[in-house]
């Protein structure tokens, strides 16, 4: 069906209910932290430009304590269906060899009973360090609390808002790129793309607080735009992607038709399914074009490659923050502060997808970051 015969039946599906999608909602902005001063589109340019270069430097730690004696850590994940949770496992368990310890993997499957086992069962396991992929540490409190009575170091990955060390947490460091930052670098990537016209939709999941604060810096950026246009921001739960997105996308069609030109996202799974949707409804890759502020999956750089509808995503350095999950908590195995470092933001496009691991269908710096771990673990 075409978008033209999509808007005539709009009136239909609003009267109807028909366009309504069970556990997607739809609200307003998220109330707003932002104080930061609106920029101009010169000013954008500048600043997307500088997230698409190439940083060849390694700029993370150089010294830290000795590889720690073997050890049992616990990996809690949050969903390993997520491509950026799985892509962070694949760089833990390449860097456990290494360091020489053991690991064990813990799923949560994406539902609140499968996190409940999962912490469980890690329990069970007795681990001398937890390292947590993805799950929120604020709503988690109550599990974490129990590790912590046992005084067992834990360290995470995107499991709040807030980068590097999380000021009253039981997590010592959130391994992270800053995801105020990326979010903004992928709103700003859109107006600029848009030339200052953008007609936004913009995807999250409001079960993670990170996920809302990215959303809510997405929001602003578009909202400070005054040629842009805020169309709506929808809740879809990421766990049930694959299910809502048909509907979610087709209803966002009949509601907005030609005015819905770029979709921004907190992952890049939502565009998996609804990607399809556009091409089964008629909709030109040029038309609506997709950016996404996380976490550069292999499917993503495949439709960058292809000008497939999505034009860019900020693809966070998985394997390498796997690698700095794992020396954080050696450094507090050895009773020493974490190193706070947090990896710049990086846009990929098809400008620069050629390196750093383009050619894969992932983001790995060609910075020598394994060299510089190993120097560090006398390994």
């Amino acid at each position: 069906m075409s978008r033209y015969l999509i808007r005539l039946l709009s009136v239909l599906c609003i009267v109807s209910g028909a366009c309504q999608v069970s556990q997607a909602q739809s609200f307003s902005i998220f109330p707003s932290v932002e104080n930061t001063t609106a920029l101009s589109l010169a000013e954008m340019r500048q600043q997307v430009a500088k997230a698409t270069m190439q940083e060849k430097r390694w700029l993370g730690p150089v010294s830290g304590p000795p590889a720690a004696t073997p050890a049992n850590v616990a990996v809690i994940c949050e969903d390993l269906q997520n491509g950026g949770i799985l892509g962070v496992v694949n760089g833990i368990i390449e860097a456990a060899k290494i360091i020489g310890w053991h690991i064990q993997i813990f799923d949560a499957n994406g539902s609140p009973s499968g996190r409940e086992a999962a912490f469980s069962a890690a329990a069970a396991f007795k681990p001398n360090g937890v390292i947590l992929v993805g799950i929120d540490a604020k709503k988690s409190q109550t599990q974490l609390q129990a590790f912590s009575m046992q005084t067992i170091p834990m360290v995470g990955w995107h499991v709040s808002p807030q980068a590097g060390v999380i000021a009253n947490s039981l997590v010592a460091m959130n391994v992270s790129t800053d995801p105020l930052e990326v979010a903004r670098i992928t709103a700003m990537a859109a107006v600029v793309q848009s030339g200052g016209r953008a007609g936004v939709v913009i995807f999250t999941d409001s079960r993670f607080d990170i996920a809302r604060a990215k959303a809510n810096a997405m929001a602003h950026v578009i909202k400070e735009c005054k040629g842009c246009r805020l169309l709506e921001i929808k809740d879809v739960a990421i766990s049930q992607s694959a299910e809502l997105m048909p509907g979610v996308t087709e209803e966002l069609l009949n509601q907005y038709g030609d005015s819905w030109t770029y979709a921004l996202a907190i992952n890049d799974i939502y565009f998996d399914v609804a990607t399809q949707e556009l091409s089964k409804n008629g909709v030109s890759h040029e038309a609506i074009e997709m950016m996404s502020a996380g976490d550069g999956s292999a499917k993503a750089f495949s439709r960058i490659q292809a000008g497939a509808f999505q034009t860019a995503t900020v693809a966070e350095p998985l394997n390498l923050h796997g690698w700095q999950l794992i020396d954080e908590l050696n450094r507090l195995f050895a009773r020493q502060p974490v190193s706070g470092y947090l990896f710049p933001v990086h846009l990929v496009t098809i400008t620069n997808i050629g390196f750093d691991g383009g050619p894969q269908l992932h983001y790995d710096p060609d910075n020598a970051y394994r060299n510089a771990y190993r120097r560090i673990w006398q390994r």
